[in-house]
């Protein structure tokens, strides 16, 4: 059977899509009229619409465009612009068709259900986008730029701006609100970690390739990872092997197996789960 090269791309595409109009809906369906900031950059600008009257979906663009200059500059690749580009427009034209669209009033008036199905929602959203080797900008592009610049590890960030964005939300919204929306984020994280790779963080990746440097150096300028090489050989064949060892998070998984189909795609891959990842690029090595 002859190989389509754009079906992958067009599936990339397809949960990109999918998955930016799920956080449209849960934006549109149970955190605007619940009060609850989504955090990151979503809750910035569902604060300052809530202030201004202007458009979310507009805002959220507007927002982005200096993260998206920083990331073309700093992250590079065409691949991440022009995926990050797609989603945060599709993410904005979503949302503002679909304010539109659906009733202002959500469909529920209950704290609790707005919380746990605007993170439900909105969560499977973020893991489709993820899965689909995409961003929706925001916040994912400043956590990659400060683990590059200053080291910080990926769920330091991710807290920082969550919370920032909350204790505002409840100042504008009151602080039962901001208590909800904290409820929201943490079943969104779970949600999104099992759309996009199921429940687990981390990942270390053993890759057994003929073709090592192009696989290695990818990784490293594609992905900010550290990648260790050593020599092997395969006992049924008797012919010698490179084995390529590096651990990614759980939103990497899927870019990093594109890269290595596209660099060797008679390479063997195995990836497991780790209980846990300290040094540089994850959480610091610190003794208890």
């Amino acid at each position: 059977m002859k190989h389509q090269p754009w079906r992958p791309l067009a599936r990339d595409y397809a949960l990109i899509t999918a998955g930016v109009v799920l956080q449209a809906l849960s934006m549109v369906l149970f955190y605007i009229p619940g009060n609850l900031a989504a955090g990151g950059v979503s809750g910035i600008a569902q604060l300052i619409g809530n202030y201004t009257g202007w458009p979310i979906g507009t805002l959220y663009i507007v927002l982005n465009v200096p993260l998206l200059g920083l990331g073309w500059k700093y992250l590079g690749g065409r691949r991440f612009l022009t995926r990050t580009i797609f989603a945060v427009l599709s993410y904005s034209i979503a949302m503002d068709a679909l304010s539109v669209l659906l009733p202002k009033n959500g469909l529920t008036s209950d704290s609790i259900l707005n919380a746990l199905y605007g993170g439900v929602v909105g969560g499977i959203g973020v893991g489709l986008v993820l899965r689909g080797q995409g961003t929706t900008g925001g916040t994912d592009i400043l956590v990659r730029l400060l683990n590059i610049w200053r080291g910080i590890p990926y769920s330091q960030t991710y807290i920082t701006t969550d919370v920032v964005v909350v204790m505002a939300a409840g100042l504008s919204f009151g602080w039962k609100s901001a208590l909800y929306a904290v409820v929201a984020l943490y079943v969104g994280g779970l949600a999104a970690e099992f759309a996009a790779e199921g429940v687990r963080t981390t990942r270390t990746v053993l890759i057994i390739t003929t073709n090592p440097q192009p696989v290695a150096q990818r990784v490293i300028s594609e992905l900010q990872r550290g990648v260790t090489m050593w020599e092997g050989q395969g006992m049924y064949s008797g012919q010698e092997r490179q084995i390529l060892f590096c651990t990614v998070s759980r939103a990497e998984v899927n870019p990093i197996k594109a890269i290595v189909h596209e660099a060797d795609p008679q390479a063997f891959v195995v990836i497991g789960e780790a209980y846990e990842a300290l040094g540089e690029g994850f959480k610091p090595l610190r003794p208890l």
